[in-house]
Parts: C-alpha cells; sequence; structure tokens
C-alpha cells in the first residue's frame, strides 16, 4: 500500500512540476519554476565584436555544446566548435529553445554542421527507418 501511495504522489508531483514548466514558458517569463521572478527580467545578452547574437544556456547545456566539439575529425575543426560555441553562447539561465537530444549515448545541442560524408549516413540511415535527428547524431559522432 505504501508503494501505491508513493507512486501516486510522484506521479503527482511530476505532473504539478511538469505543468509550472509549461506555464512558465507560455507566460513568457523563459525561467524554470522556482527560480524566481528575479531571473525573468535579466537583461538581454550584448553582442560581441563579431555581432553574433549570444544565447544564455545553463551550465548543462554549456557542457554539452563544447563536449560535442570531440567529435569534427581534425584539431583545426574541433577547435573552430569551441571557438563558435564560446562566442554564441553564455552561461546563465537555462534555455528551453536550444534543441539538445541524446542517442546511443551521445548528447548534442543546437544545429550540427555535417560534413558531406555526414549528410550522406544521415540520408541512408532515415532511408533505413531511423529518425532525422537520431541519425544527425550517430553520424556527426561516429562518421
Amino acid at each position: 500500500m505504501r508503494k501505491i501511495v508513493a507512486v501516486s504522489v510522484l506521479a503527482a508531483m511530476t505532473t504539478l512540476g511538469t505543468a509550472a514548466a509549461v506555464a512558465a514558458v507560455a507566460a513568457g517569463t523563459g525561467v524554470r519554476p522556482g527560480t524566481g521572478p528575479q531571473n525573468a527580467y535579466r537583461q538581454a545578452p550584448t553582442l560581441p565584436e563579431g555581432g553574433i547574437e549570444r544565447q544564455e544556456v545553463s551550465q548543462e547545456q554549456y557542457d554539452v555544446l563544447i563536449g560535442q566539439c570531440r567529435y569534427p575529425k581534425t584539431g583545426q575543426a574541433r577547435e573552430r566548435c569551441r571557438t563558435q560555441v564560446r562566442a554564441k553562447y553564455v552561461v546563465g539561465a537555462f534555455n528551453p529553445a536550444l534543441d539538445c537530444r541524446t542517442y546511443s549515448g551521445i548528447s548534442v545541442c543546437g544545429t550540427l554542421e555535417l560534413s558531406a560524408a555526414q549528410r550522406a549516413c544521415v540520408e541512408e540511415s532515415t532511408n533505413g527507418g531511423l529518425t532525422r535527428r537520431r541519425a544527425e547524431v550517430e553520424c556527426y559522432a561516429f562518421r
């Protein structure tokens, strides 16, 4: 009986937490529930020298972005990836608009720059029944 009650309470808490997150996004605050109203009124990030608009992301999202730079095949491409991440993203609040996903133990965020061979791999994989998002991640990491 205790297990049933515990599972019911957990389900209710999960539902309420999800509803609060959706409400925060729908309200336009863009902040996660429980982080307080002070975070809803952050000043917009300034443009760096290159004119690229910097996006605010959480530390976890930033770590994934930097971590995915280990997959390009050359040292020059890996360094260019890290430089682009540092120029485009700044650590702050969680960014619900950033497309992050994990497949086959590989986590990535944002748009992946795929080589011609990787794009061909994606097409081959999707024709074989894999979803495009999963094929992009796997071809980016393993090809």
